[in-house]
């Protein structure tokens, strides 16, 4: 019998692939020449020069198959002088294993293609096990599971139940999984008037003002108070821009950037129509010419509690000891592509250094996470 895999060499491995997005690095390759060798099925599902990868083990087209999501790409160093490590050197002291992507979530991707291999070794399931891992996670996620997901209803492929393998647990091992995310949208507002010179305003039609009380209106609405699930939807104020360096010039041109995360009382949609509504109201009340583009990164979603949470929560409190909170808090991630296709719930490691300077990552949670998944594939193919 061959041995297990460790998900700690892997994470050491793949961190030492400079997989900054949308490079691939070396790291789906190498993932795709592990599997391949444990006997999956493997599809490289490459799109507009980002790298991903579909994994099978199993008939194609099974009644039952469990499926993990996760990505391979990370974002950038940053200023490399602030590192006391090599990004790229995977170093181990301290019991943590350091370098970009350790937590987020080379770790997160290691722990379950070692848990999806040692487990269709030892117990074949009557199924499928089902890998779909991207290199566009961080960056536009255009091409990435989104492009992976595309392929699978092409070409008849289904995951039944899909886990994505982020960091969710905010201080300790287990105490919190996703069962939903909210939307998230940008809008881009400019507000274009007249230029002219301060003393004499009544030659001018100055845009500032106009937009300091569309975005007071927007800032200060209260979208909602919260729902079942969710806490209540927020609007932030990101920029605003005049790129005006006179003291004595009223510009001709002010913009902004609102930045929504919307629970599930709300759609962009509905969104978009009452951003539209009320820019148009202050151009009527202040005769300033107001326009908007809007970019959509996610709708708020829930998969609801129920068999795929029970399962999950049930393999964490049996490794852990700890009963997850089921959770909608954060950003957004790729369960909001993969929601369309099959429930997804979201759980991973302690993500408090992912995007830092000096990121790391708990040796002995990789070893957890990695027994959490062998649970959850025990579990849902008995």
């Amino acid at each position: 019998m061959s041995q297990p895999i460790d998900p700690i060499a892997l994470t050491a491995a793949l961190v030492r692939c400079p997989s900054v997005t949308p490079a691939e690095g070396g790291a789906i390759s190498l993932l795709e020449s592990l599997l391949g060798d444990a006997g999956f099925t493997c599809t490289r599902v490459d799109r507009n020069g980002i790298a991903n990868l579909f994994a099978r083990w199993g008939a194609k087209g099974a009644n039952k198959s469990f499926g993990f999501n996760g990505h391979t790409d990370v974002v950038p160093v940053g200023d490399l002088n602030a590192w006391t490590v090599d990004p790229f050197g995977a170093e181990q002291k301290d019991g943590f294993l350091w370098g970009r992507g350790a937590t987020d979530m080379k770790s997160g991707v290691a722990a379950f293609a070692a848990a999806a291999i040692d487990f269709v070794k030892t117990t074949p399931p009557d199924g499928a096990v089902i890998l779909a891992i991207t290199g566009d996670e961080e960056g536009d996620a255009k091409d990435g599971t989104t492009a992976l997901l595309d392929w699978m209803q092409d070409n008849g492929e289904a995951m039944s139940a899909c886990l994505v393998g982020e960091p969710t647990c905010p201080d300790v091992m287990g105490e919190m999984m996703k069962i939903g995310r909210r939307g998230s949208m940008t809008a881009f507002i400019t507000a274009n008037g007249v230029q002219g010179h301060s003393a004499y305003p009544h030659r001018a039609k100055n845009p500032v003002p106009a937009l300091a009380k569309l975005v007071d209106r927007l800032a200060s609405f209260e979208l909602d108070e919260g729902t079942d699930h969710f806490d209540a939807s927020t609007l932030a104020v990101t920029t605003f821009d005049t790129g005006n360096p006179a003291n004595n010039v009223i510009p001709a041109q002010c913009k902004a950037t609102v930045n929504i995360r919307f629970n599930d009382a709300h759609s962009s949609e509905r969104l978009t129509t009452w951003l539209e509504l009320e820019a148009v109201r202050v151009a009527e009340e202040t005769g300033v010419d107001i326009s908007m583009t809007l970019q959509v990164s996610g709708e708020s979603f829930i998969t609801p509690p129920g068999a795929l949470s029970d399962l999950i929560a049930r393999a964490v409190k049996s490794e852990t000891g700890i009963e997850p909170v089921l959770s909608t808090s954060g950003g957004t991630s790729d369960a909001r592509f993969v929601k369309n296709h099959c429930p997804v719930v979201e759980f991973g490691l302690v993500g408090k250094t992912m995007h830092q300077v000096d990121e790391n990552v708990d040796l002995l949670q990789i070893n957890q996470l990695k027994s959490i998944y062998s649970r959850i594939l025990r579990d849902y193919f008995a």
